[in-house]
């Protein structure tokens, strides 16, 4: 005689499970959205299964039930029922699945998971408890479920989360699983339709399967970074980016890439038309999103690119992370940090390809968004020389709104040239007009125009590139001298200036009349048509770092400093140095008015800020005398 099969049984749970449901329900509140998603992933995972299995085996259950996920929500009962059409699980599978816990070491994985509870995790599957996150919300759990093999008996487990679990024998299911969750007092807003959407579009909106809500499949969009881009549409990529980037316009750029090694990724990236932090919009966040097979893992994830990179929009799906990671985990993995790596590094070459194939187009970018790199040389040393390669700049040998590169640069440089030269101004008449250039301009050198407070940072943080120097023009230790003059320039160079004995007498007298607003006064060798220039002696300073310093400190109230630490360099031979040199033994008094004023000036041209009170007062006195005769 056949012996009865077993209707109903209640069981205990595994000793590590009780830990872990005690965990799970009393310490890991935090985003309780989570639970839904992980159902919904588990869901996704068994109709996965169903499919592959399908391929190998010539009969199964159910055959020709659609693969699809079912959400079904009754605001009275408040309950909230997830069911799939995937493999589903026999007794056996429901007790071992849903009743122990598969880990080896469970002692110290439940350790680990006690100590994580006491910190920020909200993505609490990173230890493979996503089932038992329903209990975060749920006052007991019943799952439904039947085997995909033909001879497959139905059943039930059901548990309140204390110490134990009911299996019994269930007639009439059909193939896949259904999870009743009966929710708390307090998790009734799980039981409304238009909140289960809203999880459903954050976390699981590209889960490849219909996931239906009351009949309505809610995740429509399709996961566009899993297809081949050969067989996208132009119109598919710019609907995506609406959807994913929450725009209205196109995309300037895009990046779409498979890569195998050293991990599994499939990115999607795009470049915004706009720049918002340009618009005034303030500080962009991080605008893509982390998945793992087509699950949402990050949302504006900061951890898979640098902030440098932070207005790029898209996603990054990588199957070699753990389906479910902590945010914590995110921060701390190696693996994470080899996918930052792995992407900067695939959009820089991105960027580089663009700026080779069409330059014009990778200008428009550079004009819009270069400022984001220019913050990546002065904040990640890891990708200083690759992003240098990348900065564009207007120059003297350029036309106004014409960029290039460094490289550029490097193959015009004359003959005698060493180093690289750069002169920073608030614009480019401002920089060309400047007395600094005179040198240069009489060299025929080229010197690249730095127009943003930024760039002399951006300068002084790269240092060097492809073994030349890069040099501000307004250093005090400037020596162009191994570099011919050209024509009228050199013919200007040996015009006649003071005797030495009169020059060191000057020198002596300026540095008296100006006191501690000078360092030093020595005689220039590189102007040629202004009397005067104030330059730093320290090689590392510019005129630049000394602007935004000051603006610094007025800015958080102190009070205004002169320039005592800067060198004045004159023109011996300028008419204006002359008549002084004179005027100071016939009226020293008006002589130091001249001499201050030419130190304002100069202090001025270098886009330093000066006393003006004291200025104009003293140019009002000199104006007098002019006008006396």
């Amino acid at each position: 005689m056949a012996k009865e099969k077993i209707k109903s049984e209640t069981k205990e749970f595994q000793a590590e499970v009780k830990k872990l449901l005690d965990i799970v329900i009393h310490s890991l509140y935090t985003e309780r959205d989570i639970f839904v998603r992980e159902l919904i992933s588990n869901a996704a995972d068994a109709l996965e299964k169903f499919r592959h299995q399908r391929l190998l085996e010539e009969e199964v259950f159910d055959s020709h039930v659609p693969l699809e996920i079912t959400i079904d929500v009754d605001d009275t009962s408040h309950t909230l029922t997830i069911t799939d059409t995937g493999i589903g699980m026999t007794r056996a599978e429901m007790e071992m699945n849903l009743g122990t816990i598969a880990h080896s070491g469970s002692d110290t994985f439940l350790a680990d998971l006690a100590e994580a509870a006491k910190k920020d995790i909200s993505l609490i599957g990173q230890f493979g408890v996503g089932f038992y996150s329903a209990f975060m919300a749920a006052q007991k759990v019943r799952v439904l479920s039947r085997s995909y093999a033909p001879d497959a008996e139905g059943h039930e487990w059901s548990s309140d989360g204390g110490g134990s679990y009911t299996l019994t024998e269930e007639k009439g299911l059909r193939r896949g699983t259904r999870i009743i969750v009966e929710l708390k007092d307090d998790a009734h807003e799980f039981a409304n339709e238009e909140k289960i959407k809203g999880i459903i579009k954050q976390y699981s909106n590209f889960v490849p399967f219909p996931i239906k809500v009351k009949g309505e499949t809610v995740n429509t969009v399709q996961a566009l970074w899993a297809r081949n881009k050969n067989e996208i549409k132009e119109e598919e990529y710019t609907e995506f980016y609406k959807f994913i980037g929450n725009a209205f316009d196109e995309p300037l750029q895009r990046l779409h890439f498979t890569a195998d090694a050293p991990l599994a990724i499939n990115a999607l990236l795009f470049v915004p038309r706009e720049n918002i932090e340009r618009l005034g919009f303030g500080r962009m966040k991080s605008g893509v999103n982390l998945y793992c097979q087509k699950v949402l893992i990050e949302q504006h994830s900061e951890n898979i690119l640098p902030e440098w990179l932070r207005f790029l929009k898209g996603v990054v799906d990588s199957e070699d992370l753990p389906l479910n990671i902590s945010r914590q985990a995110l921060q701390d993995s190696a693996l994470v940090a080899k996918l930052k790596k792995v992407l900067t590094r695939r959009f820089l070459k991105f960027l580089g390809e663009q700026a080779r194939e069409d330059a014009e187009k990778y200008n428009d970018f550079f004009a819009d968004f270069g400022i984001y790199l220019k913050e990546g040389v002065t904040s990640d040393y890891a990708y200083r020389d690759e992003i240098a390669k990348l900065l564009r700049f207007e120059s003297s040998n350029s036309e106004a709104g014409k960029l290039i590169s460094l490289e550029d640069y490097i193959e015009r440089m004359v003959e005698g040239q060493k180093e690289i030269y750069y002169i920073n101004g608030p614009s480019r008449t401002a920089a060309e007009s400047g007395p600094y250039v005179e040198a240069f301009r009489k060299r025929n050198i080229e010197i690249i125009y730095t127009l943003e407070p930024i760039d002399d940072f951006v300068m002084n943080h790269i240092g060097e590139f492809d073994g030349k120097k890069l040099v501000s023009a307004d250093r005090g230790d400037l020596d162009l001298s191994a570099i011919k003059s050209t024509g009228d320039a050199e013919e200007k160079e040996t015009e006649s200036a003071l005797e030495p004995e009169v020059v060191k007498s000057l020198t002596g007298w300026i540095k008296d009349a100006l006191g501690d607003r000078v360092k030093e006064v020595i005689v220039s060798k590189r102007l040629v048509e202004s009397p005067a220039i104030v330059v730093n002696p320290d090689s590392y300073m510019t005129s630049t770092m000394e602007r935004v310093m000051q603006a610094a400190r007025l800015e958080k109230g102190e009070s205004f400093q002169e320039a005592g630490t800067k060198n004045l360099e004159i023109n011996t031979g300028h008419s204006l140095i002359k008549q002084l040199s004179l005027l100071r033994g016939t009226d020293e008094s008006f002589a130091k008015n001249i001499i201050e004023q030419i130190f304002d000036n100069a202090l001025i041209q270098a886009g330093l800020m000066v006393d003006p009170r004291k200025m104009v007062e003293r140019s009002y006195k000199i104006l007098e005398r002019a006008t006396k005769g």
